[in-house]
């Protein structure tokens, strides 16, 4: 069955997340999530991906960790995931730890929703290469699955290197959670295809490529069904709905804006009409 959920940047001006997950579990929504950002530089030498000005929520999200924590806490069965998570960014032994405990207080539904970001004056500033980026994302997603799976984990790499550790718990999903590739460049369909669990384009980014994730997924001896096809920033288009449906998308995000209730509520309303609807 299709799975529908709802991503937001958490703003401290946004609906708050405790009562949005609230809101988004009592309409039979499967998902929330958040995407992130350390800081946003000053500096504008880097331009906005979509173009124009940046938007202000980019630099005024939560933590994501600590508002899924929150969010956690007072729901019982939708899935929390990121979308992204900066992986270059953080600290692989830290970002372990954190998933894994997000995971096993959540009652393993924790979805890792992962990205190398496009800012480099960000990167910059914790000390990443813009260049480089791919290769370190790399490198700690394959040390991610070491300290998850593995009672004494170590990794040697050219930028993630340690001897072995113990780094407990381990999360409640065997193997550790999904991790879905939130990024659509020509380079992307190798990298799902060796270490991801699933595919997560914005929508409207992914228009023809999806035999390019099934020809990178069957060199490396895996099927398109070996993974989950999801896609956030979906619209409220029930014709295109129904299409990527068909093309075997079966986790569908919507955007929400980063306002208050009075506008987040009725937008969660007729997501959920259209969620019951196509399912």
């Amino acid at each position: 069955m299709a799975e529908f959920g709802a991503l937001i940047f958490p703003t401290e001006y946004a609906m708050q997340p405790i009562p949005l997950a609230k809101a988004i579990e009592e309409r039979g929504l499967d998902s929330i999530f958040f995407p992130e950002h350390t800081h946003i530089p000053t500096s504008r030498r880097t331009p906005y991906p979509a173009g124009g000005d940046l938007p202000k929520e980019y630099s005024h999200t939560y933590d994501p960790f600590v508002a899924l924590t929150a969010c956690a806490a007072v729901t019982e069965r939708i899935k929390l995931g990121t979308g992204i998570c900066l992986v270059v960014e953080r600290d692989v032994l830290t970002l372990a730890k954190e998933i894994a405990s997000l995971d096993r207080l959540s009652g393993g539904r924790f979805i890792l929703g992962i990205g190398a970001g496009w800012n480099a004056e960000e990167m910059e500033n914790h000390g990443i290469d813009y260049d480089t980026r791919w290769k370190v994302v790399r490198e700690k997603i394959l040390a991610l699955k070491e300290l998850w799976t593995k009672d004494e984990a170590e990794f040697h790499g050219e930028f993630v290197d340690f001897d072995p550790v113990w780094c407990n718990p381990k999360p409640v999903q065997a193997g550790g959670p999904p991790i879905w590739m939130g990024a659509t460049s020509k380079w992307s369909f190798d990298r799902i295809a060796e270490y991801c669990d699933g595919w997560l384009p914005i929508a409207g980014l992914d228009t023809g490529l999806l035999p390019e994730v099934e020809k990178a997924l069957i060199n490396r001896d895996r099927k398109l069904s070996d993974i989950t096809l999801a896609m956030f920033g979906v619209p409220p288009d029930e014709a295109l709905i129904e299409a990527k449906l068909a093309d075997g998308f079966s986790h569908l995000i919507f955007g929400l804006p980063p306002e208050g209730e009075d506008t987040v509520l009725p937008l969660l309303d007729q997501y959920a009409a259209i969620a019951e609807k196509m399912r």
